[in-house]
């Protein structure tokens, strides 16, 4: 049967849609000069690579760093174990929670390019005042290699500089992964499938740079100076920010429209204005503008916290035209459902924490254990401590590699999932490996203090440093799955115009899980001292760490059960096709993925 004269003119314009939505972009981005940008010239793998650029050399710097951060307090600050380890925590819960004021600030006011060159620059402020600290003679340590008390004006300087990077990287981490992200059009089909490969690559390029700086950068620290590697830090950092720049015609930004948190407040207050209004039977009663906003795009109604959904009732007493103009009166289905969507998201948030304090180990205790054990390769070589943490780098690779080019095509096709497996499912993975860390890490430890035991005068300088390779390994691998499935998880399940602050979510996991590594310190310290003897004496010898890893397993493995029992019930974002302008076409928030 012969086609209709209508049909023909519909499958015409079809495929003209096609075509033109193959040549641009039409996802609420524009290029440089604020147009709609042209697909084959701007985002994708060539923008995002220059992006991943400046990532590695971030990651060079941090872990240089953050490594070797209780060695420094402890050989040249001269603080004590368990001082040094709270010093260590305290630092990195302030750089990973920063992330949040900068993700904030990046989606409601200067925009994801503009906060990662301002934060990027004050982090190379933050280098070169730590590269005077160890290179101007009158902000050094003390006159002499050797001395016992630092100069208080090196301390000051010090911690000012490291702090300063904190500020730095609070602004350059959560808008510079979202940036790269957004480098790729959800609503086509083919950079769909890429975006899902970028998080994989981007831990890549990241712990790469986590690679170098675990070894290159802390050999240099240990055998020539701590100024020299700091040195190099500032110029691979400066390098890294001239190249970033140099992409900037083919970049895909985001304009700022409003601030995220007001919308939240304003759904709050127009649902708590009209609570005492019946809830609708019917969904399609509800107010939803006709077209998509700029920067977010519409999502179908659900049926869980139906209270919220009161911002979106029309209040038949008053005008409806004035109350379509006034937000805090009348709020959209779609940002109803972005409040659910954060208010959904917390129960994951809480219940990976533990997960968090497993990874705060790898960067205190376990590099202070490999300053006890025998790093000699040869007569004239030796391992700094700080280079173990390389092998968790090396873990993560390998597991992010064959990830996404052997599992996810296998489990494409085992599942039908586009993701190979849910985003939850990869995270609860992730867990069990770190449950399996701690474990190892302990009986590790264990071995360690007997052999100490046996030899008072020599330690444990006859064991082996690589002994605590396969805890280090397995850190990597649990990263691979639950820190890479974590960034995507709040990437993509944030709404459309809080991604920044989807990714300072997900490091605060480990701002958050760093500070009560601290706090569990401090109560574990005050409780087994009061019982006889503490778990964390003046050094390793005197201290029981394979007690409070085993402590940290079991905490770990009740929060698994807790997250697994979350995870079932919970509903991904469902998002309207961009050219479905009928909410019937949605899905009533019943569509589950179910955690395996």
């Amino acid at each position: 049967m012969e086609k209709t004269n209508v049909e023909m003119d519909e499958i015409k314009m079809g495929k003209a849609v096609e075509i033109d939505e193959q040549k641009w972009v039409y996802d609420s981005s524009v290029d440089y000069k604020g147009r709609v940008p042209l697909r084959a010239s701007t985002g994708g793998w060539k923008a995002s690579f220059l992006i991943i650029a400046i990532e590695f050399s971030e990651r060079l710097s941090y872990f240089g760093i953050a490594t070797s951060l209780i060695i420094y307090l402890t050989k040249v600050i001269h603080q004590d174990l368990k001082t040094a380890a709270k010093s260590v925590n305290y630092w990195t819960g302030v750089t990973t929670l920063m992330p949040l004021l900068g993700g904030f600030v990046a989606d409601a006011y200067l925009g994801r390019f503009c906060t990662v060159l301002v934060s990027t620059t004050v982090y190379l402020l933050g280098l070169l005042l730590l590269t005077m600290s160890s290179v101007v003679p009158s902000l050094k340590p003390c006159g002499s290699d050797i001395c016992q008390e630092p100069r208080k004006i090196h301390v000051v300087i010090f911690f000012f500089a490291i702090y300063l990077i904190s500020i730095g990287t609070g602004g350059h981490k959560p808008s510079l992964e979202s940036f790269g992200a957004d480098q790729f059009d959800d609503d086509y089909p083919k950079e769909r499938r890429k975006k899902m490969s970028f998080f994989n690559w981007w831990s890549f390029g990241l712990c790469s740079g986590v690679l170098l700086g675990v070894t290159l950068i802390v050999y240099v620290q240990d055998h020539v100076s701590w100024g020299i590697a700091d040195l190099i830090l500032t110029l691979v950092m400066a390098s890294s920010l001239v190249i970033f720049c140099v992409g900037r015609p083919f970049y895909r930004y985001r304009k700022v429209t409003e601030s995220p948190l007001t919308t939240m407040l304003q759904v709050i207050v127009a649902a708590t204005r009209k609570r005492n209004l019946p809830h609708p039977s019917n969904p399609a009663c509800l107010h939803e503008t006709q077209k998509s906003e700029a920067n977010r795009r519409r999502l179908c109604h659900t049926k869980s916290l139906k209270f919220l959904d009161k911002a979106a009732v029309f209040d038949e007493t008053q005008d409806t035209i004035v109350q379509k103009q006034n937000p805090w009166k009348l709020s959209t289905v779609t940002k109803v459902e972005e409040l659910k969507l954060l208010i959904n998201m917390t129960p994951i948030w809480l219940t990976t924490l533990p997960f968090g304090i497993c990874i705060a180990q790898a960067s205190t205790f376990f590099i202070k254990q490999g300053v006890t054990l025998n790093r000699k390769i040869t007569h004239n070589f030796e391992i700094p401590p700080a280079s173990m943490y390389g092998i968790g780098a090396i873990g993560m690779i390998v597991t992010v590699t064959i990830y996404d080019k052997i599992l996810v095509p296998l489990l494409r096709k085992a599942t039908g999932n586009e993701r190979g497996i849910s985003i939850l499912q990869r995270i609860g993975i992730g867990m069990m490996f770190s449950i399996t860390t701690m474990i190892i890490a302990a009986l590790v430890e264990r071995k360690r203090l007997r052999i100490v035991e046996k030899n008072l005068l020599e330690g444990s300088i006859s064991m082996s440093v690589f002994w605590l390779a396969p805890q280090f390994f397995l850190v990597g691998i649990g990263d691979g799955f639950a820190l890479v499935g974590l960034q995507e998880y709040f990437y993509d399940q944030v709404p459309d115009t809080m991604r920044s602050l989807g990714i300072a979510f997900y490091l605060s996991v480990v701002g958050a899980a760093n500070f009560l590594s601290s706090m569990l310190i401090t109560i574990v310290d005050h409780i087994t001292e009061k019982s006889g003897k503490s778990w964390f004496g003046k050094d390793l010898n005197s201290s029981r760490l394979d007690y409070f890893y085993l402590l940290l397993a079991t905490i770990t493995a009740v929060s698994l059960c807790i997250y697994v029992f979350v995870a079932r019930s919970y509903s991904y974002k469902n998002v309207q096709s961009r050219r479905t302008a009928d909410v019937a076409n949605c899905h009533d928030g019943d569509d589950r993925e179910v955690m395996a």
